[in-house]
């Protein structure tokens, strides 16, 4: 088994991972059930929802995630558009106002909690206009970091047959906007964080004589590089952010946390 390993840290993604349990078109089991399910494996220590749409990101298993044993308060939520129109023509199963809804009951349940947001610039039909509607959502929407991509044509596909396509310097222009708005959100996040104490996982890499790790809302820490601490749970304190974007710590007394 994985907790057998030693990992202590697993992550649940997928194309359509709220859709887990369909089986030849007919539903067989429930996300939610598989969650409570991972919720009670032994020796897992934290695990995360990655990639899960809005539409299928229940109430239930956000105020689930709130109060578990092994679930962090981190979600990565495909958005795609904040334009209503492009999202139409994408078939995405959801429009913006559901995403508000989804983010306001995540903040209020876990107001610490990291939000990741998936979004495409230049998808057939988006104009300037479009872009902008999507830019502004996304500044004035509660979350913390951004996965920018860049529209490309895939041949066989009915928006490779799609009007309205947008030049690639444009599709560029409008990528880095939404790159430097996400190290804005994430320093923000990251900001917003300072002061408080957190249990980090570090990883095994070395950088400068430098180590890093995650909080369980995803804040990315460093500390001085030392072998013991790799793999491991640390309780710690948040001090400061450094200047390219990371978060210094402090070593609290309670030292290694074990569970």
């Amino acid at each position: 088994m994985i907790a057998e390993s030693g990992v202590k840290e697993i992550v649940l993604t997928g194309v359509n991972l709220g859709d887990f349990g369909i089986r030849n078109g007919e539903r067989e089991d429930k996300f939610f059930d598989l969650v409570k399910a991972l919720d009670e494996v032994e020796g897992i220590e934290r695990i995360r929802i990655s990639s899960i749409e809005p539409n299928l990101l229940s109430n239930e298993i956000i105020e689930f995630v709130s109060t578990s044993k092994r679930f962090v308060p981190h979600f990565h939520i495909p958005l795609q558009s904040g334009s209503d129109k492009i999202l139409g023509l994408m078939r995405r199963r959801y429009r913006r106002d559901l995403y508000v809804e989804r983010v306001a009951k995540i903040k209020e349940v876990m107001p610490h909690c990291c939000i990741g947001v998936d979004v495409i610039v230049g998808f057939p039909g988006e104009t300037k206009e479009d872009f902008l509607d999507t830019y502004q959502f996304l500044n004035q929407l509660d979350i913390s970091y951004l996965h920018v991509f860049t529209y490309s044509e895939r041949e066989l596909t009915v928006a490779a047959e799609m009007k309205g396509v947008v030049p690639g310097s444009q599709r560029n222009e409008r990528s880095k906007m939404l790159h430097i708005l996400s190290d804005k959100k994430r320093r923000a996040f990251y900001e917003s964080q300072i002061g408080s104490e957190a249990e980090v996982l570090f990883e095994a890499d070395q950088k400068m004589g430098y180590m890093h790790g995650f909080t369980k809302n995803y804040v990315k820490v460093r500390a001085k590089y030392d072998p013991i601490m790799v793999n491991e749970l640390k309780a710690v304190k948040l001090l400061e952010m450094t200047a390219d974007g990371e978060v210094e710590v402090a070593e609290l007394e309670t030292a290694y946390v074990h569970h």
